[in-house]
């Protein structure tokens, strides 16, 4: 109990765990709660005894709150467009045409991230497993990797090293890979790119940063 409000904080931190999650619930209850001048508190009587959550907020007297204005700011390009209607994004140039595969367990990373590519017009081919995508890979082989880490069964880790094996055999450049991971120590960075990903990015997913990647390995594919 003493780190369940820690950001990435889990019970089972594999990289193969069976359930999904980044571990970042609780921290941003413990945030948002705090934002608004409160506190939040964890009792428990130990394992199978349940868990009692606690939210104490202050009360606002009524003209007090008519004068609250709350703003949401995210980090844009300039002159961007408008994704999901919500976030302004500007497209880097030269995705047109470009093959992806995306590669991750969450169906809502999966539905993020090929609306983000096809909007920018990229071929985004998607995956929920690791076994999915190496058979995809071999079937027709993508000029951009995109892959979680964190999956049951097989791994990001696991993934990446069968594709530099088919790759090996194959002959041939090897296709950039982007690791995407809630695992976001120097550790973790260093052991995804000697696992063989070129760009190790943490989540939560900055969409500017990861384009800003793939925008990057386009240029090189394309010249």
């Amino acid at each position: 109990l003493p780190h369940v409000f820690d950001r990435f904080r889990q019970a089972d931190q594999t990289t193969t765990r069976a359930h999904t999650g980044l571990g970042l619930g609780l921290a941003i209850v413990r945030q948002l709660v705090e934002m608004h001048g409160g506190t939040v508190s964890v009792v428990s009587g130990g394992e199978g005894q349940g868990t009692t959550f606690t939210v104490a907020l202050p009360r606002l007297l009524t003209y007090h709150a008519e004068r609250l204005v709350v703003a949401r700011v995210h980090p844009t390009a300039t002159g961007g467009r408008d994704f999901g209607g919500s976030i302004p994004f500007n497209c880097p140039p030269r995705l047109d045409g470009l093959r992806v595969l995306v590669v991750d367990d969450e169906a809502d990373t999966l539905d993020l991230l090929s609306s983000l590519l096809e909007r920018c017009g990229a071929e985004v081919t998607t995956a929920a497993s690791a076994a999915e995508a190496l058979e995809s890979f071999a079937a027709r082989t993508p000029e951009i990797l995109i892959s979680d880490i964190g999956m049951p069964g097989e791994d990001g880790y696991a993934l990446i090293e069968s594709i530099r094996a088919l790759e090996a055999q194959r002959g041939g450049d090897r296709t950039p890979a982007i690791a995407l991971t809630a695992y976001a120590t120097v550790e973790d960075r260093v052991r995804a790119l000697q696992a063989g990903f070129q760009v190790h990015v943490p989540k939560p997913i900055e969409p500017v940063e990861l384009m800003a990647f793939v925008a990057s390995f386009a240029v090189r594919i394309k010249n």
